[in-house]
């Protein structure tokens, strides 16, 4: 595809997968290709590699692996989104050439979030990021959990002066006001994508998303709202939403959204184990797990209907 048709196709359930870890915590290639099956079996419209696909945690040469094997086992089915991002704009243009040399549909970069950038600094880095491939590249303020908000401002700046090759997944909060914000300071044209995990999925959508990028875990959930919400079907919509935010909501934090999606991507035989790669910050105790659990019957029996 060039990129217009790239951009054009780029809609939808666009699920981040997460990376399965043998015993050592090396990559799991095998279930990593069951588990990308799997997503397109179940809604899936793309694939995506980000921040629960644990991505910040990947040595150079894994993330340069994970882009090669996921075009590999994507087989033509929809984009494929790679992560990018990184602590400089030295190592995140490199990951960007070499995600594109890999053949990915489109680039997704977060800024720096280790340390406190001045905001000159984080345009010269998207800047470079744009001009290091021909590839789409979708801007990621994923301030929700890393770093410092994008100011809205300066992201309607990017559109504006690179147009439809530069796209938003805003995740500052209040999430629907900044991108409602976010939509009419760029005017015509500008694509953005929710990026709460589908906690926020409905909001969004009557706020003009074009896309949303939640866990693997529940793509067929979720995938059943965006049916729901596309069809005008908003009693539909909203009874879904009511069981998905809530089960959404039990995970706080990077290691909190791994934990409880890897438990659920092993409830449904898709993972063989839990394991995240170390050091893990959030620990699933029994009750969160009872509860998610719960939810997740009560989401599986209401897409049933």
């Amino acid at each position: 595809m060039n990129n217009q048709q790239t951009i054009e196709s780029l809609a939808g359930v666009l699920p981040v997968i997460q990376l399965p870890f043998l015993a050592d915590e090396s990559i799991d290639w095998d279930t990593f290709s069951c588990e990308v099956d799997w997503a397109y079996e179940n809604g899936a419209q793309g694939i995506v590699a980000a921040m629960v696909t644990e991505i910040l945690r990947l040595t150079d040469a894994e993330r340069d692996e994970l882009a090669v094997r996921m075009v590999k086992y994507n087989a033509g089915r929809g984009p494929v989104v790679m992560s990018i991002g990184d602590e400089s704009t030295v190592q995140a243009v490199r990951h960007a050439r070499s995600a594109a040399e890999a053949g990915v549909d489109v680039l997704m970069a977060i800024p720096p979030a280790a340390s406190q950038v001045l905001l000159p600094e984080k345009i010269r880095y998207y800047e470079a990021i744009i001009a290091a491939t021909e590839l789409p590249v979708i801007v990621q303020d994923a301030s929700g959990y890393v770093g410092e908000p994008l100011p809205i401002e300066s992201q309607a700046d990017l559109y504006r002066r690179f147009g439809d090759r530069v796209l938003f997944k805003p995740e500052a909060q209040p999430l629907g006001p900044n991108l409602s914000k976010l939509r009419d300071a760029g005017g015509p044209g500008l694509k953005v994508f929710e990026g709460s995990g589908g906690i926020a999925l409905l909001d969004s959508y009557r706020r003009g998303i074009y896309g949303t990028m939640p866990g693997t875990e529940i793509v067929w959930a979720v995938r059943a709202e965006w049916d729901a919400l596309e069809a005008g079907d908003l009693l539909r919509a909203t009874e879904l939403q009511g069981l998905i935010a809530p089960l959404i909501s039990l995970q706080q934090g990077l290691d909190g959204y791994l934990s409880v999606e890897k438990m659920l991507l092993e409830r449904q035989g898709v993972f063989s184990n839990r394991i995240i790669r170390g050091p893990v910050g959030f620990t699933l105790d029994a009750e969160t797990e009872d509860e998610a659990t719960r939810l997740f019957d009560l989401l599986r029996e209401a897409c049933s209907k």
